[in-house]
């Protein structure tokens, strides 16, 4: 089995959520590399003990740096505890990295519910081969696209 990336983001309200959901799957999560935003990041060193990569904090492009990291292919999955209830100001930057994960088809956790069937699938001990479809058909129709 290949590790996986997996990109733990949380909004702040849900921080504690997310941390929380970490320490319950601790074990499982050991056994892959962990990325995050900022302060998210610190917080899952700390309780968790484990290494995590640390990217800026989200609002000052912590959330473009994990899109970034989609993009090039170095994150396999998303777990982002968002918080539907509060607006915030880097909505736009939320809103790209959801699009992001979408087009490039990696799998992604906007709640403990779907998270816990991610971290407890049988696919994640498993090679798993996502398709590429919305993509290859968005650069098949580009005639200029150099990639």
């Amino acid at each position: 089995m290949k590790k996986k990336t997996i990109a733990l983001v949380a909004h702040d309200h849900r921080k504690a959520d997310l941390i929380q959901w970490c320490i319950d799957h601790k074990d499982k999560l050991a056994k892959h590399n962990l990325c995050a935003t900022g302060t998210t990041g610190r917080l899952l060193e700390e309780k968790l003990g484990v290494k995590v990569q640390r990217f800026l904090s989200g609002p000052i492009g912590g959330d473009f740096q994990i899109g970034t990291a989609v993009v090039e292919g170095k994150i396999d999955m998303l777990i982002f505890f968002w918080d539907p209830l509060e607006s915030m100001a880097h909505d736009p930057d939320i809103k790209a990295l959801l699009r992001i994960a979408t087009l490039y088809n990696i799998p992604m956790a906007c709640n403990q519910t779907s998270a816990d069937f991610f971290i407890n699938s049988t696919l994640m001990e498993s090679d798993y081969q996502r398709s590429s479809k919305l993509l290859d058909h968005y650069l098949s129709t580009r005639k200029n696209f150099k990639g």
